[in-house]
């Protein structure tokens, strides 16, 4: 049976200790999951991955350089795991008669629409992070033109982990008032729905095509931040609403983050739900002992 011969297939986690990467180890725990650290399986040592990724297997790489300002002093660094380390994974996938599902970014895009973002938009980055992941793409698509997948995150919040949501629930318990920008709208994004979004992939005959794996709806990072006030039980008049000029940054951020979700359709694959029904779990989920520890 198809169902059978699925739950046969290894699945290999690439990134696994990082925040998006322990949600997806957690929702495939039913499969034959190979979940791999950086320490396992280093994307810019193709001899490592060689040895890591079995024959007939389903990749799932999490594994990336993200740190997005960084990138613009350590480009070198960016491109080696984003762009020739993901080729080096595809290069292998290949080798194996595999499937990858590769995790991308927003910053692919230049941030200059008004509506959402096709999956097939024009890549337009803005940034050198951006850039690396952009190249990546083109590296997933060129190597695995029928077995590559990229899935594509964005505004991504998680437990555990470093992320927007628990420094604003963190520095909320202490800090009579927060200022939060205002003028860049996304998708506030659970690590829990992508983890199903990701396995609703892996469970189908999906075997390539890129689909945008965030929460739907839109909202600013002031919304994402009142919202998360309004859940702890405080007042969300505390938060204070400014424009991304009060924060310059190395790096340039997309001022618009939305991205569509038709490919989701197209498949026959569940539509992502809104962001807020999102946070709503994954404040019942733990996001709500950050507070209560207090």
């Amino acid at each position: 049976a198809q169902g059978a011969r699925r739950s046969m297939t290894t699945v290999v986690v690439l990134g696994a200790s990082g925040m998006l990467g322990h949600a997806l180890v957690a929702e495939l725990k039913d499969h034959d999951i190979r979940a791999l650290t950086r320490a396992q399986a280093d994307l810019t040592d193709r001899a490592m991955l060689e040895e890591s990724i079995p024959q007939g297997a389903v990749v799932i790489n999490t594994a990336a350089y993200t740190d997005v300002d960084g990138a613009e002093t350590h480009s070198d660094d960016a491109f080696a795991v984003n762009a020739e380390g993901v080729r080096h994974v595809a290069e292998v996938v290949k080798t194996r008669h595999g499937r990858l599902i590769h995790l991308s970014t927003d910053y692919v895009f230049d941030g200059a629409a008004h509506t959402p973002y096709p999956e097939n938009s024009p890549r337009n980055p803005q940034s050198v992070y951006g850039a690396s992941k952009a190249r990546g793409e083109q590296y997933v698509q060129e190597t695995l033109p029928d077995s590559g997948i990229i899935a594509r995150t964005a505004w991504l919040y998680g437990l555990p982990g470093s992320n927007f949501a628990a420094t604003i629930l963190t520095l909320g318990k202490d800090r009579e008032s927060l200022t939060v920008v205002k003028d860049q709208i996304g998708q506030p994004t659970s690590t829990l729905d992508v983890a199903r979004m990701i396995r609703s992939l892996v469970d189908s005959d999906v075997t390539s095509g890129v689909f945008h794996a965030t929460n739907s709806g839109h909202a600013s990072w002031f919304d994402f931040a009142q919202k998360l006030f309004t859940l702890a039980g405080w007042d969300p008049q505390r938060i204070k609403p400014v424009s991304s000029d009060a924060f310059p940054r190395p790096a340039r951020r997309p001022a618009w983050s939305v991205l569509g979700h038709e490919a989701w359709l197209t498949h026959g694959l569940p539509a992502p739900r809104d962001w807020k029904d999102a946070l709503d779990e994954a404040w019942v989920r733990g996001f709500r002992e950050l507070v209560d520890e207090s």
